[in-house]
């Protein structure tokens, strides 16, 4: 593995930094998140516009720009930093690789080039709590996540020649705002139960979308209502989506740690900064052994978070399925650095008006998307049949 970046990667980190310094400032942060979409509506054309981000990792033949998911992973940094709310983990790492993954010819030709323009949003949505089960991040997506045949979920019927859905999906990402549904649905009865993916038009009749209170306003959810809405099937009837949902969620959980890398790190470089600045007893408190070790320690974490991280974007082509692991590292850092952040800004670091709750509320949040890190773990160590019985010879 060649561990440096290229003259191209370098080139797509440094601009979109300097582009979400001037964008994503604290105060336009807060601005973004009181709107109805809950990020500002002006960055996202700007960031297709300029730097082609949304079809960063979507072919050439579809109008992407035809990098691989380590660059979104790059750009998922950036946007880390600052916790710039947009579109970009919804609809560039879950919503467009499955339609790449399984849609038909005529479904990627029609969506994927508006995906990497920029002129339209897609959304994954996942009934109940199930978005890291359905992603295979915390066990194996082959079993009753989307409904199981039962009541709940949503279930996918057919009229004719039509499909129509009819169910409820919580927490579904940027699912308010979105102009394309990626609807995971139950069909085929209880005794032949399946899940299937359908396309859902964002203004489609008889659906509902109620945007909601999430933990993390920085990443905006919804409640979608779903009765009898008329949906058409992601690719060809009997594609694995079970197997495209699997591998789309480690290419999406290496995206997701290097976004949270770079939120660890710069609440660390924050919490550096304050200490140098702030004084007690005639000198600045980050002078303080005590102090020191913890963010050694902070420090540490946070790098070898990173190296996990980029090793999991880098052998999603086609390698190992590691993502789950380096997020779960990730998180930790993340969760970990934003606690010390509170807790060595003093008493200003609990307040509403400064930021680093907000990097707190991230890793709790996206914990609780995608973890918890504990059941991260453990899956990957069931993967890797770490624990299973061997015959020691004796």
């Amino acid at each position: 593995m060649d561990a440096s970046f290229t003259a191209e990667q370098d080139e797509i980190r440094r601009t979109l930094r300097e582009l979400l310094r001037k964008r994503c400032g604290p105060e336009a942060l807060r601005a973004a998140l009181d709107t109805q979409d809950g990020h500002d509506p002006a960055l996202w054309p700007l960031l297709a516009g300029r730097l082609g981000l949304p079809g960063l990792a979507l072919p050439e033949a579809y109008d992407g720009v035809g990098c691989s998911t380590a660059e979104l992973a790059l750009a998922a940094e950036e946007t880390g930093r600052v916790l710039a709310p947009t579109p970009l983990l919804a609809t560039c790492a879950l919503a467009a690789p499955l339609v790449l993954a399984l849609g038909t010819e005529s479904q990627r030709a029609a969506l994927l080039p508006r995906l990497a323009a920029g002129a339209l949003t897609a959304a994954l949505a996942v009934p109940g709590t199930s978005l890291a089960t359905a992603l295979a991040l915390t066990g194996d997506n082959g079993g009753e996540w989307a409904g199981g045949g039962r009541a709940g979920g949503v279930q996918a019927r057919r009229a004719g020649e039509r499909w129509l859905l009819y169910g409820q999906v919580e927490q579904v990402l940027d699912g308010h705002s979105a102009g394309l549904l990626l609807v995971a649905a139950h069909t085929g009865g209880y005794a032949r139960s399946r899940t299937l993916l359908f396309l859902v038009r964002g203004n489609a009749d008889g659906l509902v979308r109620v945007r909601q209170t999430a933990l993390d306003a920085t990443r905006p959810q919804a409640r979608l209502e779903l009765r009898d809405v008329e949906g058409e099937l992601l690719g060809e009837d009997g594609a694995d989506v079970l197997g495209a949902l699997a591998t789309v969620g480690d290419a999406a959980a290496a995206v997701l740690a290097c976004e949270a890398v770079g939120a660890a790190d710069r609440a660390l470089e924050r919490t550096v900064e304050y200490v140098g600045q702030r004084e007690q007893f005639g000198r600045a408190i980050g002078s303080f052994q005590a102090v020191k070790h913890r963010l050694a320690d902070v420090y540490v974490g946070v790098q070898a978070a990173r190296s996990a991280a980029y090793y999991a974007a880098w052998a999603t082509a086609g390698r190992e399925p590691v993502g789950g692991l380096a997020l779960a590292q990730a998180l930790e850092a993340l969760r970990r650095a934003a606690a010390e952040g509170i807790q060595l800004h003093g008493g200003i670091g609990f307040t509403w008006e400064h930021e680093a709750h907000l990097y707190f509320k991230r890793a709790a949040g996206d914990e609780l998307l995608f973890g918890p890190v504990h059941r991260l773990r453990a899956h990957a160590a069931d993967a890797a049949r770490l624990f299973e019985d061997r015959e020691v010879a004796v």
